[in-house]
């Protein structure tokens, strides 16, 4: 692999000076292994290409083995990455301190010369967005009791993460492509990058945006107003795939059923929620505790965030420990305008679908500081900032 041609050690001329200084903040991490680069060299045959297992916005991941035989999940930052190395100390900082066995697991990093790279344990089954909502290439049959299983692991995952963690971790890209499965399909919340600390007296940060397009919670979307809601929002539209098997934007579709969301709540209202459940599953479903995890999706995803539920009460009502009252769901929080933005492939001309390249969208005016400062009070206006990424559309 080719040297990053960059210095992490002082703020230099462009295109460098967009990089932080990096090495103090990390030497100050005592609780995870520190790799050498040859070690990260051997593990993975010098990133075969061979081994390459994903790419995302801020590097590539091969799988690798740690001379012990550990199989391994190895993230190398990319040097062009934008924020990758803010990305990259934020992963450190929030998944290093904490363990559940719903979380990916941080075996170490690597941090040499101008190499910067996340190491993690190997999950065999990829991710619920290769695997589930792929289309079809993949071997595994999710029945009904190993959806209501991937649902409920993912939503304890994340009241993990929202009310047991101190200070609370918001994600801020729940999506099924940061949910990666090992092999007994457990599913493990991945991909910290993004993630936010928030103290349990502050009811909101104010953030340049940052996320997926589909999963966004509208009032994140167009205030930067981030709350543990925003990921509530997000885990409803992943709980609507789950059920129904398909992306939440599938344009193939007839238009009206082409967003995910609004297809669920139009449904709903007719009282025919269980015509959205995924047909492979050859009507091999509990149709009521379908229908109710459906039900949980809207609720998650309702216009208010005040009004959606915790993770931790909406793991009540996915296990049934707690019903599911129908006169409290209110239409969806929709953000069509967003949906249906149209990115164009700049060498192509063609429509964006690829699985792996995340397009950034800047809107407004205001500085970095509202990415780190919180605040109390409301804020109606942000630099905002959004990365949307595409998922391929399963075929109808």
């Amino acid at each position: 692999m080719t040297c990053f041609p960059f210095s992490f050690r002082r703020k230099v001329s462009s295109p460098n000076k967009r990089f932080v200084e990096v090495d103090e903040e990390v030497s100050g991490i005592s609780n995870v292994i520190m790799y050498t680069y040859k070690e990260m060299c051997i593990a993975t045959g010098d990133f075969s290409p061979a081994n390459k297992i994903g790419e995302g916005g801020f590097g590539s991941v091969f799988k690798g083995k740690l001379k012990n035989g550990t199989l391994v999940a190895v993230k190398v930052l990319s040097a062009w990455s934008r924020q990758g190395v803010r990305e990259f100390i934020t992963e450190i900082n929030v998944i290093s301190d904490i363990e559940h066995e719903n979380l990916v697991q941080l075996h170490g990093c690597c941090v040499e010369e101008n190499h910067r790279i996340l190491v993690y344990g190997y999950l065999e089954n990829n991710s619920l967005a290769r695997t589930l909502l792929g289309g079809g290439h993949s071997s595994i049959h999710f029945d009904w009791k190993m959806r209501s299983k991937l649902c409920i692991g993912i939503a304890r995952g994340l009241a993990f993460l929202h009310e047991e963690v101190r200070p609370h971790i918001i994600h801020r890209d729940i999506k099924a492509s940061n949910i990666l499965l090992d092999k007994d399909l457990n599913p493990k919340i991945s991909d910290f990058g993004l993630a936010k600390l928030i103290p349990a007296n502050m009811t909101h940060v104010s953030t340049r945006v940052a996320g997926t397009i589909g999963y966004l919670a509208p009032e994140y979307a167009i205030r930067g107003q981030l709350t543990r809601k925003a990921d509530i929002y997000s885990f409803g539209v992943l709980l609507l795939e789950i059920v129904s098997g398909r992306t939440h934007t599938n344009t193939r579709l007839p238009y009206e059923e082409q967003y995910l969301l609004e297809r669920t709540w139009v449904l709903h209202e007719r009282n025919e929620l269980v015509m959205l459940v995924d047909t492979s599953l050859d009507g091999h479903f509990d149709a009521e505790e379908a229908c109710r995890f459906l039900k949980i999706g809207l609720l998650c995803t309702q216009d208010s965030p005040k009004i959606r539920p915790s993770m931790s009460n909406v793991m009540k009502m996915l296990t049934g420990e707690v019903s599911v009252d129908d006169k409290i769901i209110t239409k969806p929080g929709l953000i069509s305008d967003f949906m249906e933005l149209k990115v164009k492939d700049e060498h192509k001309g063609k429509p964006y679908q690829s699985n792996h390249t995340s397009y950034t969208i800047s809107s407004g005016s205001g500085s970095d500081k509202a990415d780190t400062m919180p605040s109390t009070r409301e804020t109606t206006s942000t630099y905002a900032t959004m990365t949307f990424t595409a998922i391929s559309d399963r075929s109808s």
